[in-house]
């Protein structure tokens, strides 16, 4: 691939994205759009890329789509979980009484961390009380993955204890897919966080993580921006352990909570600014 078919692709990936592939990315081009290139008869990437100077605007998200990373675990971090039952939720139930919790997992890749939030709360929620799990990926096929709640062994085996394999899990041939009763309180549809968010209700909470490292400081405050406007008043973000809203944004209250901080929106309603519709 040569530098300028890179820059093209680069600049097609922030457009389309808002992810910044910087010189020096262009082993990780190079293998993620190798399948696509065969997949779609192109001899070498290099020529997949000047395909995409005339191409369709399926052939332009295909590429994306593999440009995007898709790493994910079960219960990434576990410090974030354990500030969602011991800080957030009681916060939360206090001010919500009888509403279902919602609950929005923004970039979910395959849907460990949905999946992860669900377990958390069929655990720490008192008895009959309601949730409502969103997920969302820029990527369709992750999407479809999450989606259908099935995972291999191999996926299985990153972070997901035993005892909840064996409670929230049922066997599907040679996969393992989540039980009906856990997956009926999730959904899933395609956003992206550098255009206008598409109309969804609020939420209490929102997981944003390992997503803003990839974005240039304009395009972090656009979204942190995004994400405030669909939170409820005194609503929680969680962010990633190398992200932060300090020097972003100034709205959102960082709260120091064991190894990690979480951040809280206003407890009132902020008036709404003017839209960025595109990073």
């Amino acid at each position: 691939m040569t530098p300028a078919l890179f820059a093209f692709v680069a600049d097609l990936v922030y457009r389309e994205a808002g992810m910044v592939l910087r010189p020096g990315k262009e082993y990780l081009v190079e293998s993620r759009l190798k399948p696509v290139a065969k997949e779609t008869g192109h001899a070498t990437v290099g020529s997949l890329a000047n395909a995409l100077r005339t191409g369709s605007t399926s052939l332009r998200t295909m590429v994306v789509e593999a440009l995007t990373i898709n790493e994910t675990s079960w219960f990434r971090d576990r410090e974030p979980f354990s500030a969602l039952t011991d800080t957030i939720l009681p916060d939360v139930l206090a001010r919500n009484t009888t509403g279902p919790l919602r609950i929005w997992s923004a970039a979910c890749s395959s849907g460990q961390e949905p999946y992860s939030i669900a377990i958390t709360l069929e655990k720490a929620l008192p008895p009959g009380r309601k949730y409502q799990i969103m997920g969302s990926d820029l990527s369709e096929e992750m999407l479809r993955r999450s989606r259908a709640g099935r995972f291999n062994q191999l996926e299985i085996n990153r972070g997901l204890p035993a005892t909840d394999l064996v409670t929230y899990f049922q066997r599907a041939g040679a996969e393992w897919e989540v039980i009906p009763r856990i997956r009926q309180n999730l959904s899933f549809q395609r956003v992206n966080l550098c255009t206008t968010l598409p109309p969804m209700q609020k939420f209490d909470v929102v997981f944003l993580r390992n997503v803003l490292i990839y974005f240039e400081p304009e395009t972090k405050r656009a979204v942190l921006d995004r994400i405030r406007q669909v939170l409820n008043p005194g609503g929680w973000l969680l962010l990633g352990a190398a992200e932060s809203t300090v020097g972003i944004d100034s709205v959102f209250e960082r709260v120091p909570v064991g190894r990690t901080a979480i951040y809280r929106a206003p407890a009132q309603e902020r008036l709404k600014v003017k839209e960025v519709t595109q990073c």
